[in-house]
């Protein structure tokens, strides 16, 4: 059942015009007032949010509004409007949700910087761009709004770009989603030129037209797109650098915008993935692997928003897998529950940073506790939701997406993914130790931390109350409030037959993990009974082969970006300043060399230019007396 509002615009415009009024007024009149029109516009989007998603969640019902049409070429149409149904119900309050407690924290932690109105112009912007995403009706308006994502994540990323560490990981998250996003671009185009159309509806419903090896490829191009935005191995190098942008920024990229964009992407496309188990074995495996080998890379971090970052990257991977074994509600509700855990563990790792001078190595910090404590607890659900500790909300999310891959017959990629929980659990808690417990690595004197005010604390205590009480709404598992939420969504899509016994056993096998992970962590770095030195250096190459980032980037510097600069600087030197230069200075000199040669015929003198004339009267009369007669036979 569709039904046609008109309230629906309120969602992207509120935090639009906060953008707009900020960022033309911002730096001469509103300045550090900046947050008394960013803050509400993003509150009334969340508001709007809940009423759209009252209307819609549970009641099989589609909101719709039409703007205007874009693009009319024949039968070729481009309408842009506004769709809401359970998916995109979920996706909002998501967005909306952690976005206005973002902003709520920005007020205390970017106070004093100078570019306060800047600040609050861009970060509504990148949530108008990604509530436009969400809400869009076709795949023409979700690349534009795609693509304003990544803009706005240059520019936030990149938001002190006098330093230039900002400004390389600025342009190096806008460089490697434009890899993805170029695949992603031709997925579209197979599409268009495939069906004829790029609207979600006509599209899904035309899917079974197209041939298993058409249906495949646009399915891995569009991922392509999903493995840039939701940083899956190969091209997750850009999200940890991303880290040099303020706190709240970090949180909102990694938590509920732009990271889960390729992943809601994937979720709507399903009937086309559906389609090509190819493409969906393909999903799941580059799943497997990135939350793998991230886990392991954050085990040996040391910067603790890094450390997080990493975390990001892996949770990520367990959305993708879940997706690619099919189990789509799992990987959603995943994505829901990370949201608050992640946001939390990004703005409590701002609270430390913030406290002690913007410190960020975790061995200069220790004992914190005493000192944090608000801070502290907060930051100890965070890590025990990330890690998947029973009753926390990341407990039943990522059972429900280990279940799935047992079930969906990738019992191995369930394994890979095991594994990682239990690294997960040790990376979490490692940092847990290593910033809060022991005693202090800095001078207390020097340093007074404390825990944050209340514009910055209030966020982490509701944060905190999601990240534990959120998962809880896919309890009993397979049959939770958030599985009958989106069941019409996926109506059709793969369902597997679960029993009782294998969600105990898998639950009991992921709680087991994250104890042992746990206990590893507890054992190494407050106990000391294990010696983090002593295991790296037996551990050798494996431990620098983490700690290295697996060395992704520096396969992808030697390899990838120097022969491309070679190249490029060869071009410049031969074709560039060699043969164009060369002509067009060529021509130049050509012109100027003849001009001289004239110019010195143009004496002055009136004897010369009598003289010149007797002579061409003589040539001619000449020429007339020897070729006359012959020319004019």
């Amino acid at each position: 059942m569709e039904r046609t509002v008109d309230w629906l615009v309120v969602i992207p415009l509120a935090p639009l015009l906060a953008a707009v009024i900020n960022f033309l007024f911002g730096k001469w009149w509103i300045r550090h007032r900046a947050h008394w029109l960013a803050v509400p516009a993003v509150g009334l989007s969340f508001l709007t949010s809940i009423v759209a998603a009252w209307a819609v969640l549970g009641s099989d019902e589609l909101l719709r509004q039409p703007l205007y049409t874009w693009i009319r070429a024949g039968e070729f149409h481009v309408p842009v409007e506004l769709v809401a149904d359970e998916l995109t119900a979920v996706m909002l309050l998501v967005v909306t949700g952690v976005s206005f407690l973002v902003h709520v924290y920005s007020i205390g932690y970017m106070h004093h910087d100078p570019g306060y109105y800047r600040f609050f112009a861009w970060l509504p912007l990148f949530v108008f761009s990604m509530v436009m995403l969400v809400l869009a009706s076709n795949f023409l308006v979700l690349f534009v709004f795609w693509e304003a994502v990544g803009l706005c994540s240059y520019l936030l990323i990149g938001f002190w770009f006098r330093r230039r560490s900002a400004a390389e990981a600025a342009k190096k998250a806008f460089v490697v989603n434009r890899i993805g996003d170029f695949g992603f671009a031709l997925g579209i185009m197979l599409l268009f030129t495939s069906l004829g159309t790029l609207d979600y509806h006509a599209v899904f419903e035309a899917v079974p037209q197209l041939s298993s090896g058409t249906v495949t490829a646009i399915a891995l191009l569009l991922f392509t797109g999903a493995i840039g935005k939701s940083a899956q191995l190969p091209l997750f190098v850009w999200l940890p650098d991303a880290m040099e942008g303020p706190t709240p920024v970090s949180a909102l990229i990694h938590a509920a915008t732009m990271v889960t964009a390729g992943i809601f992407m994937v979720a709507r496309a399903h009937p086309i993935f559906l389609a090509s188990p190819i493409a969906l074995w393909v999903v799941a495996a580059i799943g497997a692997l990135t939350a793998f080998v991230a886990a392991t890379i954050a085990t040996t971090q040391f910067d603790i928003k890094r450390v997080v970052a990493y975390s990001t990257v892996s949770q990520l991977g367990y959305m993708a897998l879940a997706l690619g074994v099919g189990a789509w509600i799992p990987a959603i509700f995943h994505l829901f529950t990370h949201a608050f855990f992640k946001a939390l563990l990004f703005l409590g790792s701002g609270a430390v940073m913030h406290a002690m001078h913007d410190e960020l190595d975790m061995r200069r910090m220790g004992g914190l506790k005493r000192w944090m404590p608000l801070t502290y607890w907060t930051f100890v659900i965070g890590a025990a939701a990330n890690a998947g500790i029973v009753p926390l909300a990341g407990f039943w999310s990522k059972d429900e997406i280990l279940v799935g891959a047992w079930v969906g017959g990738a019992p191995l990629l369930a394994l890979v993914g095991l594994v990682a929980a239990f690294f997960t659990a040790l990376y979490m808690f490692r940092a847990v130790f290593l910033t809060f417990h022991g005693q202090p690595r800095f001078d207390p004197h020097e340093l007074h931390p404390h825990d944050p005010p209340a514009t910055m604390a209030v966020p982490l205590v509701i944060l905190a109350i999601g990240a534990a009480l959120t998962g809880f709404l896919g309890v009993p598992p397979e049959a939770g409030w958030i599985h009958h939420a989106l069941e019409p969504v996926f109506e059709g899509a793969t369902h597997h037959e679960v029993t009782l016994g294998l969600t105990l056993g898998m639950a009991a096998a992921s709680t087991l993990v994250a104890l042992a992970g746990l206990w590893t962590a507890h054992a190494a770095y407050v106990r000391g009974t294990i010696s983090p030195a002593a295991v790296a250096e037996r551990l050798g190459p494996l431990y620098r082969l983490a700690a290295n980032g697996w060395y992704f980037d520096f396969v992808y510097q030697r390899y990838v970006v120097r022969p491309l600069d070679a190249a490029a600087t060869w071009l410049w030197r031969t074709v560039d300043v060699g043969i164009i230069d060369g002509a067009v200075n060529g021509s130049a000199r050509i012109v100027a060399l003849t001009a001289q040669l004239w110019r010195r015929l143009q004496t002055g003198l009136v004897a010369n230019y009598a003289l010149a004339i007797a002579l061409g009267t003589v040539l001619l009369v000449g020429a007339y007396l020897a070729f006359g007669s012959t020319l004019f036979r």
